[in-house]
């Protein structure tokens, strides 16, 4: 498939007759049926189908979190198939920023140490530093000190795309975001996601219910039953 992707110039994400079953035995479950699909550099895609349709489980793919069973995941230039599971983390650590419905955030650690995680764990000497400007461009500043149970839930989906954004990322990764937090809230986050993805060129990719916050993509592309049904 040829790249026509307003704002590429290139894959970002390039997958190729991916097929992924999980479970065991008569419970297995073909979950990804022959996905094939190519995200330009820089473009935003809202993913969207019903429950079950295998959106969030393509996103795990296109993460390196899940291995498919048969097809070619290439993210970044890198062939994911050819890297061994600490590679993986490796890539995925420099490369891949995720954001989850649910946040994620370490209980034991501040905020800023939140944040500062990857960094650290990419060798950066400076994480701290970059921590706190990550938490100042999502306007917790004043909040860099405390723990996510001292956090509401807008704050600790800010801390947690902070986490994502800070190494970086050529791919920002986003599974329901505004999943937990109530409408106002939830278009906070959302408007710091594209801020953060225009400001980067950052290509993102993003699972949504919201037919409205699809639209505000590039590009929709809808699933249905394990496969793409239409991209548009």
């Amino acid at each position: 498939m040829n790249d026509t992707s307003p704002r590429g110039n290139g894959a970002a994400i390039a997958l190729s007759g991916v097929n992924l079953s999980l479970g065991r035995g008569a419970a297995r479950v073909h979950i990804l049926k022959d996905i094939g699909l190519n995200i330009g550099r820089g473009e935003a895609i809202g993913m969207v189908g019903p429950s079950g349709s295998g959106k969030s489980t393509l996103l795990m793919v296109m993460a390196g979190l899940e291995r498919p069973d048969t097809g070619s995941v290439t993210i970044a230039g890198e062939a994911l198939d050819a890297l061994g599971e600490d590679e993986l983390a490796r890539f995925r650590g420099r490369n891949v920023g995720i954001v989850f419905q649910s946040f994620h955030l370490i209980p034991t650690m501040t905020a800023l140490e939140n944040v500062a995680v990857p960094l650290e764990l990419a060798g950066a000497s400076d994480a701290h530093e970059r921590a706190a400007a990550e938490l100042a461009a999502v306007g917790l500043s004043d909040r860099a000190t405390h723990y996510p149970a001292e956090l509401s839930g807008g704050e600790q989906q800010r801390v947690a795309l902070a986490r994502a954004l800070a190494p970086n990322p050529a791919i920002l990764i986003a599974d329901e975001p505004t999943g937990n937090l109530d409408e106002a809230t939830g278009a906070e986050i959302v408007d710091l996601m594209f801020a953060g993805h225009d400001k980067r060129g950052t290509t993102l990719v993003l699972v949504t219910h919201d037919t409205g916050l699809a639209k505000r993509c590039d590009r929709v592309v809808r699933m249905r039953s394990g496969r793409i049904e239409t991209q548009s």
